[in-house]
């Protein structure tokens, strides 16, 4: 575990939501202050307001890629590395689909959140997966800097 995965799954023991216990670990070094982080991702926990579309550590992994790799001329390079995230993160879990991911785990679509309990914790895979997304962008950052040195 890194030390940014660690972190983010603090960020989500403290309450913050998936997606922004993933955003909220790069926002500092993205130039993104961590207020304005937390609103951006806040909308997008539970898969998307609770509605288990794509997974919220997921959407958060993408608007750090977008911080950190795009800008207005690359919209195919930026969304050829969305689908190489994607791809990362459901070789290893299986999908990015919320509730695929909590399959035989009760997934209410109620916009009222879950109580975050020990047994909430120890019954959902939410938690590593925040670290999933976390060092999946990681070693991504990490290997297109090594890339992009080369050149």
């Amino acid at each position: 575990m890194s030390e940014k995965s660690e972190k983010a799954k603090e960020l989500f023991k403290s309450g913050c939501n998936c997606s922004q216990s993933v955003l909220g670990v790069f926002c500092e070094e993205l130039g993104l202050d961590f207020e304005t982080a937390m609103k951006i991702s806040s909308s997008f926990g539970g898969g998307m307001g609770r509605m288990r579309e794509v997974c919220g550590t997921v959407s958060g992994m993408f608007m750090a890629a977008g911080l950190a790799f795009s800008n207005s001329d690359n919209k195919a390079e930026q969304y050829k590395i969305v689908q190489e995230l994607a791809k990362r993160f459901k070789d290893k879990n299986g999908s990015i689909i919320c509730r695929e991911l909590l399959s035989g785990i009760e997934t209410s679509t109620s916009p009222i959140p879950s109580e975050r309990t020990e047994t909430y914790y120890k019954k959902r895979p939410c938690i590593e997966l925040v670290g999933d997304s976390v060092e999946i962008l990681e070693q991504f950052i990490e290997e297109y800097q090594t890339i992009k040195n080369s050149l």
